[in-house]
């Protein structure tokens, strides 16, 4: 097997490792106030200590799940032979997917939950 098409796989583990790990320490160590360094930080997760405290823990699980996705995609490179071109479309449409999702969800859980705030 070429070894760039062991590498293009390992992007979709590699930040689902990450995603996974980071997740976990915000989930069990959320930042306690808002600030500027550490959490999910948006415009409408800062407006409020209620929001930042509901986001931070909302999005760490998005995040757990967006990380373990990533981590069984990358597994498909076991099953199937795909070109590199086709591996390297389907890392970073994954990555860029579950940020998305991460975004979208928490922002509409937002929305949904402190509707007049």
């Amino acid at each position: 097997m070429d070894r760039t098409v062991e590498y293009v796989m390992g992007i979709p583990f590699l930040t689902g490792l990450i995603f996974f790990l980071v997740a976990l320490i915000m989930y069990y160590y959320p930042p306690k106030d808002i600030n500027s360094l550490y959490g999910y930080r948006t415009s409408s997760s800062t407006k409020s200590q209620e929001r930042w405290d509901f986001a931070q823990r909302f999005s760490s699980l998005r995040m757990i799940e967006g990380g373990l996705f990533l981590v069984l995609l990358s597994l498909l490179k076991l099953a199937f032979p795909f070109s590199v071109d086709i591996e390297m479309t389907i890392s970073i449409t994954a990555v860029i997917i579950v940020v998305l999702y991460l975004l979208l969800s928490t922002e509409l859980a937002l929305k949904k939950n402190f509707p007049n705030k």
